[in-house]
């Protein structure tokens, strides 16, 4: 009896194992922190420990619902515990390895831009965008995890659609795009090239700051090609320490880390309209960078 029990248990480890990764970028893209989505993986397990294999079809399928509902509860918490974050609420980065950018609408999901729209969704709604659009789950399989009607599903997929759709990024960007423009970017705050930053600013662009109450970090949104400029040249300016810009793949695209005397201190994550920077992420609180050690695998 024992050893059947140990042949369970092995069996249900594989299976978790080997699709640990989808299950992680699932829950990632739900709540847009590393952290919990790591809770939900320990939450699913737990669960999963206790199923009777024999009884399951799809067992991927079955993760995926387990997850889902975990990250749904996550989320609703997630989100009060925002209503009294200090500052801007920024997803926490995550250092990715290249085969994250070669899948484009991986890459486009997990962006820093695309999950800040995503935050602009209802829980139910977020949930089933996430599934449908970037994991092409069946409406009935949606309908199982969120626990609707496979008709309410469809029209909550179809509100969330044009919802992002109206919010997401304008033309599509190339990463050498994004790169050379990171690169410009990054040689106009070095060199104090003011003009050099407006050049490659959007004028109505927006600077989110997230320092989480434990490093300086603008409170509010920062609007406007001339303001933002002045700011990253003046902040930076004003620094004692060594300052570094590098590059690294951010959530899939191409960010830059800054580094003061050497240790990490801001990942600076950016959105692209019309081939301009409009958005700039600004992410200081050092409980959101523990994952920028190591790279994260992301799956689909």
């Amino acid at each position: 009896m024992n050893s059947e029990r140990a042949e369970r248990t092995d069996t249900a480890t594989e299976v978790f194992v080997t699709h640990r990764n989808l299950l992680f970028t699932v829950a990632y893209e739900m709540l847009g922190s590393a952290a919990d989505a790591e809770d939900v993986l320990q939450e699913t397990w737990l669960r999963w420990a206790g199923v009777d294999l024999d009884a399951v079809r799809d067992r991927r399928a079955y993760l995926v619902r387990i997850t889902t509902r975990q990250a749904l509860t996550r989320l609703r918490t997630l989100g009060r515990r925002k209503e009294s974050y200090v500052g801007s609420w920024l997803p926490e980065p995550l250092l990715t390895a290249p085969d994250v950018a070669e899948d484009v609408e991986l890459a486009d999901s997990v962006s820093m831009a695309m999950l800040l729209v995503m935050e602009t969704l209802a829980p139910t709604e977020r949930a089933v965008f996430v599934l449908r659009e970037v994991f092409d789950v069946g409406y009935d399989e949606i309908a199982e995890a969120v626990d609707k009607s496979p008709a309410a599903v469809r029209q909550i997929a179809h509100r969330a659609r044009a919802h992002v759709a109206a919010r997401r990024p304008r033309g599509a960007v190339s990463s050498a795009e994004t790169r050379d423009a990171l690169d410009a970017f990054r040689r106009a705050v070095e060199t104090g090239d003011v003009q050099g930053l407006l050049d490659v600013l959007a004028p109505d662009v927006v600077l989110l700051g997230d320092g989480g109450g434990i490093k300086q970090a603008v409170l509010n949104p920062v609007v406007g090609a001339d303001k933002v400029a002045r700011l990253m040249y003046g902040g930076l300016g004003k620094l004692t320490a060594e300052v570094s810009l590098r590059p690294a793949e951010v959530n899939g695209h191409p960010a830059l880390i800054i580094r003061l005397d050497g240790a990490l201190d801001t990942v600076l994550a950016v959105r692209f309209d019309d081939g301009l920077i409009s958005g700039l992420y600004a992410v200081r609180n050092p409980e959101k960078l523990s994952h920028m050690a190591d790279e994260t695998a992301l799956r689909r």
